[in-house]
């Protein structure tokens, strides 16, 4: 006799648990899915009073399918999303819309990794793949771009408020007497209301005060921050323009090798073009980021405490000729690669391929180099190790393993496979888009 219902069912209508208890199949149904319904999946505790055993994962699976199918595979649902939630190593890719894929790393958890429906994401931070920034750099410098933080500071360099109705007012002309929409005039050295009366030399009504050193000081500051702001992030955005608009090449690319492959030339194998393409995509990425990566790593939101000022003009010098040494390689790579190779004559075309050959080798080299550098001489030397970045890959992002829960359903009896299989699809990923200005 069940001791919930308090019927009498045969032996094989009824299910022991580990724990000793042992009811009638409804029963248990009946509170599996109330249980499932309330978000519940493994974490499923025995309903005999005090009781606080966890129900075997297989048995609730299969008893609620016999009834609910739909319900056991909401089961299985919370039960990988509460295994993803549990390991750190496996995570949801962040796709818009949503994939539906969940990705697992071998390693390391800063990495990034290619979804199988082509998103390519920083594993740690789920944002795009931002290398060599940290993900702290990269959240700072979005939330930097995305905000009105440099208008406001603009206003504050172009701009002084009016002393009557506190509105920002441009001066457009060369005299120091400033008229605001409202009426009121004011002196442009001072800010203090005035009359509307001057000479050159003097404004009626007013006599400018003592110098207003802070408001000068927050000004200067204010201008040189927009200023470099503006440097650093000019020259991020024309790397990323410039990454979208060296992807559309993939089809011209395809066209000149189909039509240097229908010509009786002595060079038959064209990799070299299509090797080189990544290789500008994959160095023009590094170039993109690399320049959040230096407006925080040189300035003083994040790391004035842990260089000396001599220190920090040493390793930005280090760095800098490395990224300008990439710079240049890259813009050469990216000229011959737009070349139209497929018109060349058979001795140019040999040169071209020689050209494009050694500077994808130079430009991983380059690449190589500047990762060593940030994680060695300018990362690796701080007192708080809080910005890992991902390493490096000379072959691209890889195609990351999915992972995916396994059923096998025997004689009314659910059985969990002993592990979940893990996929990879493995290859080069084509580059995906940069960046967000």
């Amino acid at each position: 006799m069940c001791d919930i219902c308090i019927e009498d069912v045969p032996g094989s209508e009824v299910t022991k648990m580990d724990c000793g208890h042992c009811y009638c199949n409804n029963c248990w149904t009946e509170h599996f899915i109330v249980k499932i319904n309330e978000g519940q999946s493994k974490r499923i505790r025995c309903m005999a009073h005090k009781c606080y055993a966890i129900c075997d994962e297989v048995i609730v699976r299969n008893l609620v399918s016999r009834r609910h199918p739909d319900l056991a595979e909401k089961f299985d649902r919370f039960l990988l999303e509460s295994y993803i939630d549990d390991n750190k190593m496996v995570k949801w890719c962040p796709s818009t819309p949503h994939c539906g894929n969940a990705i697992r790393v071998e390693d390391d958890e800063f990495c990034e990794v290619e979804c199988s429906c082509g998103s390519q994401f920083c594993f740690s931070c789920l944002s795009e793949a931002h290398s060599p920034c940290s993900c702290l750099m990269w959240e700072l410098w979005t939330k930097k771009c995305r905000d009105e933080s440099e208008t406001v500071n603009w206003i504050t360099v172009h701009t002084k408020p009016c002393p009557k109705c506190h509105k920002p007012v441009e001066k457009n002309g060369g005299c120091n007497l400033v008229s605001c929409i409202c009426g009121q005039a004011f002196c442009w050295l001072c800010g203090g209301a005035t009359g509307r009366d001057h000479t050159w030399s003097h404004i009626s009504g007013h006599s400018c005060g003592r110098y207003k050193e802070d408001g000068e000081k927050n000004a200067e500051r204010a201008k040189r921050d927009l200023y470099r702001y503006m440097h650093y992030h000019n020259r991020y955005k024309a790397h990323t323009d410039s990454f979208k608009l060296e992807s559309n090449l993939k089809e011209t690319i395809r066209e000149k090798v189909s039509n240097s492959e229908k010509k009786d030339l002595r060079l038959r194998d064209f990799s070299w073009v299509t090797n080189g393409l990544y290789r500008l995509f994959r160095s023009r990425r590094v170039l993109s980021y690399s320049y959040p990566f230096a407006f925080y790593m040189f300035g003083d939101d994040l790391f004035k405490d842990e260089m000396t000022k001599e220190e920090r003009e040493i390793k930005q010098h280090l760095f800098e000729d490395q990224q300008q040494q990439l710079e240049a390689n890259v813009e050469k790579l990216s000229k011959f690669i737009e070349e139209p190779f497929d018109q060349f004559e058979e001795d140019k075309l040999m040169e071209t391929r020689m050209q494009v050959i050694n500077l994808s080798v130079i430009i991983d080299n380059l690449c190589k180099k500047m990762y060593e550098c940030i994680e060695n001489d300018l990362l690796g030397s701080l007192q708080f190790g809080i910005h890992s970045i991902a390493p490096y890959q000379s072959k691209g992002i890889e195609r990351a393993v999915e992972l995916s829960v396994c059923w096998s359903t025997k004689a009314n009896k659910t059985e969990k496979c002993p592990t979940p299989e893990y996929h990879t699809s493995g290859g080069i990923a084509e580059p995906s888009g940069s960046g967000s200005s």
